[in-house]
């Protein structure tokens, strides 16, 4: 799972023990060793489908971490592309990463940002918000977006109860809330509490139109449901 530039199991519980903020900063110089990173496989996917809806103009990355989405917003804005994120670690490796783009120091559920973005993304770091906060950043990105902007992110659909991943999942998520439970500050990461009909809810409240699309290339359960689906919140163009 980890190569040998990544980090250790100690820096792992060091990490663990943390709160996320600073978690990440000690992460950061071997976060893209790491099985945390968003995969390539899902970059391209989400890239490939978002170029049948752009070009795009301006882009931004929400939670940016080390840079992982840039490279899709790259592929598919025309204009200049920002990342936010928290972590001064992270910023620090994303702006060595991808030295044009625009980097923004900032707490996701308070986004400094009007209008002034066509399409926003974000890889993988959803869990990191507990259900009460998801309107607070869902609210911070329909604000960035202008009226038309698309607000969009990859994420898998639920595993069935046969698959190993539904009880890798399960059994995380049980460990994190028992860590959270009896250690201070809580490092908030939960796998299972992003349900697609809750992420639905949400985003309509926030004043979203939400569809989505299955990422084919990625692949189906046995049951023949797609693993990931391409979520696509669109900020109406006359939003009232």
């Amino acid at each position: 799972m980890f190569s040998p530039q990544g980090p250790s199991l100690r820096e792992l519980w060091v990490q663990a023990m943390s709160s996320v903020e600073r978690g990440y900063d000690l992460l950061a110089p071997k976060f893209d060793h790491t099985p945390f990173r968003t995969p390539e496989r899902i970059l391209d996917a989400s890239a490939h489908a978002l170029a049948e809806l752009g070009p795009f103009d301006d882009g931004l990355d929400v939670c940016c971490g080390t840079g992982a989405g840039m490279l899709v917003l790259r592929s598919v804005c025309r204009g200049g592309i920002t990342g936010v994120d928290f972590s001064a670690g992270m910023l620090a490796q994303a702006r060595i990463a991808h030295p044009d783009a625009s980097w923004v120091r900032a707490d996701a559920r308070a986004l400094p940002f009007a209008e002034g973005f066509d399409l926003a993304v974000n890889f993988g770091a959803l869990g990191h918000f507990l259900p009460a906060e998801r309107p607070a950043l869902f609210e911070g990105v329909y604000r960035a977006l202008r009226p038309g902007g698309l607000f969009t992110f990859a994420i898998s659909t639920p595993s069935p109860p046969t698959s190993v991943w539904h009880w890798a999942t399960l059994g995380f998520d049980l460990a994190m809330r028992v860590r959270n439970a009896v250690w201070r500050p809580p490092f908030v990461m939960y796998y299972r509490s992003t349900p697609l009909r809750a992420l639905h809810d949400d985003l309509t409240a926030a004043g979203f139109v939400t569809t989505a699309v299955p990422l084919a290339a990625l692949g189906r359960h046995r049951n023949g449901k797609p693993r990931y689906q391409l979520f696509l919140a669109r900020k109406p163009a006359d939003p009232r």
